[in-house]
């Protein structure tokens, strides 16, 4: 199955030696599918996220907000993501089950 769309994202890792401490930007991609939300480790069934939200930090991006069953899930984003967040919210307004 395709998915409906898709959100990158960004994790920052950092590596530290005995000489120097780095940091390592890995980019990633969220994506929406008819029945849950994947990311590079996890997953998400639509039934168990009431809602997505974002909130700015600085002058670009910030930290878009997965709550779910389980918890709430942040994830760092580059640029606004409200195109991804209207995609899921016209899915869960579409699904008969929500």
């Amino acid at each position: 199955m395709s998915w409906i769309a898709a959100q990158p994202y960004y994790k920052v890792k950092r590596v530290v030696s005995s000489v120097e401490q780095k940091a390592i930007v890995e980019d990633r991609l969220m994506h929406l599918y008819q029945e849950r939300i994947v990311t590079k480790y996890r997953e998400f069934p639509i039934s168990e996220v009431f809602d997505l939200s974002y909130r700015s930090i600085g002058g670009a991006g910030g930290l878009l907000y997965l709550h779910t069953l389980q918890g709430v899930y942040s994830y760092t984003v580059a640029a606004d993501p409200q195109p991804f967040i209207e995609a899921y919210k016209e899915l869960v307004q579409s699904s008969p089950g929500k």
